[in-house]
């Protein structure tokens, strides 16, 4: 891979990451209960929240460290897309009402997609750990 493209999946790993992180965060302190109760209200089980809560905060900080890139970026994307089809689709792409549309999601799930597809070994702990083989 070129180095200007290895570049460019560091900016998108780190950013992705630490977006996650702090949405996971938000959950937490928003309490894991109450999210479970406005997942509840989309017909979702109660579990699906603590579930994306754990993988934001856990999966962003293994993007941050270049860690199982791939397995991580596979999974987050799959929440965009749980995301986007259960809570925001129906406003639309910019919102609608005052409510937030998918544009943040989608953005998100562009990234993850890319990342679960090309890895990103430079600076990361997965090429440290394992050598150049790009494992996850």
């Amino acid at each position: 891979m070129s180095s200007r493209f290895e570049w460019s999946a560091i900016v998108l790993r780190i950013i992705a990451g630490i977006t996650f992180v702090i949405h996971g965060i938000a959950k937490f302190q928003m309490g894991l209960d109450n999210v479970a109760g406005f997942f509840g209200t989309m017909g979702l089980p109660a579990f699906i929240a603590y579930f994306v809560a754990f993988v934001e905060v856990i999966g962003g900080i293994t993007l941050i460290l270049g860690l199982g890139t791939r397995i991580f970026a596979g999974v987050l994307a799959l929440v965009m897309i749980g995301a986007i089809i259960k809570a925001k689709l129906a406003a639309g792409f910019m919102g609608s009402n005052g409510g937030a549309g998918y544009e943040l999601e989608l953005a998100l799930l562009a990234i993850t997609a890319s990342l679960t597809i090309s890895g990103s070994n430079k600076l990361s702990l997965d090429n440290a750990l394992f050598g150049k083989k790009n494992l996850a």
